[in-house]
């Protein structure tokens, strides 16, 4: 055997060691899911999936209410997720086609936001949605997630790949700027946006913390709070079986979205890492 029959053996084999062990808990966790509240607590640990899944997914789905908590989660991140583009597009589109004062101090203060998440300004921000008397709404859960400097970053160095005698000739044919920006650019960027979409969506779904501090109502509450509430005591061994059908069920949504878009969002990441 050669020696690059060898590496590419080796490498082979090292990928697929990688997705064994990136898959194993998925695995496991869809395996709890069909398990009896006795199975899931066997030692060892079942490999093999039992009868139960459905039973427990019912379970689940009654217990922590997942209609509404769907509802709420589905809402938000697509919300969240347009108005991002919407902004990080025109944002975008402003700082590379229009020459004003402060442009560069405005972006560079804008990447500076980057170095500030969301956990780390929790106290302003919450005191801020208390002053708009919008605690337990959707604009506490939507609103402070609507800039992002990623989106702006994303669609900026997109747009200035884009030759600029496209922007000349659209003038000449008298299209104006926002003509311009709507019926070339935003076409151009449907795999830039369709890979933000997929990464905002996602963790706008994955969002816990925020949503755990603004809400007060069950009502309000979101998907990955109702997880939690599937777990009913620490005095009392938790129902794996059903906390792990409540789980698939949560990976529905973002496993969904990113097999729909997964074309469009390797083309979009991929143009991102060649410049």
């Amino acid at each position: 055997m050669s020696r690059h029959a060898r590496l590419s053996l080796l490498t082979h084999a090292a990928l697929i060691a990688l997705v064994v062990v990136l898959a194993f808990p998925v695995y496991y966790a869809l395996v709890t899911s069909t398990l009896s509240f006795r199975e899931a607590y066997q030692y060892p640990p079942r490999l093999l999936p039992g009868t139960e899944f459905l039973s427990n997914l019912h379970e689940a789905w009654v217990r922590a209410n997942f209609g509404r908590l769907f509802f709420n989660s589905t809402v938000i991140s697509l919300v969240v997720a347009f108005v991002k583009i919407v902004l990080s597009l025109l944002a975008a589109f402003a700082y590379t086609h229009f020459r004003f004062r402060g442009a560069g101090f405005l972006f560079a203060l804008s990447m500076i936001t980057q170095m500030l998440p969301l956990p780390v300004r929790i106290l302003p921000t919450y005191e801020l949605m208390d002053a708009f008397h919008w605690i337990d709404t959707y604009y506490a859960l939507t609103v402070p997630f609507f800039a992002s400097t990623t989106g702006i970053l994303l669609f900026r160095q997109f747009f200035l790949t884009v030759p600029r005698e496209l922007s000349d000739a659209a003038r000449v044919d008298g299209a104006g700027p926002m003509r311009y920006f709507w019926q070339i650019l935003v076409p151009l960027s449907r795999t830039n946006i369709a890979a933000l979409f997929v990464i905002e969506f996602i963790f706008m779904w994955s969002q816990y913390l925020w949503p755990l501090i603004v809400t007060n109502s069950a009502d309000m509450r979101v998907v990955q709070i109702g997880l939690k509430m599937l777990i009913a005591s620490e005095q009392i061994a938790p129902e794996w079986n059903v906390i792990m059908a409540g789980t698939v069920i949560a990976m529905v949504p973002p496993l969904v979205v990113l097999i729909a878009l997964r074309k469009s969002f390797a083309q979009g990441i991929a143009m991102q890492s060649e410049k």
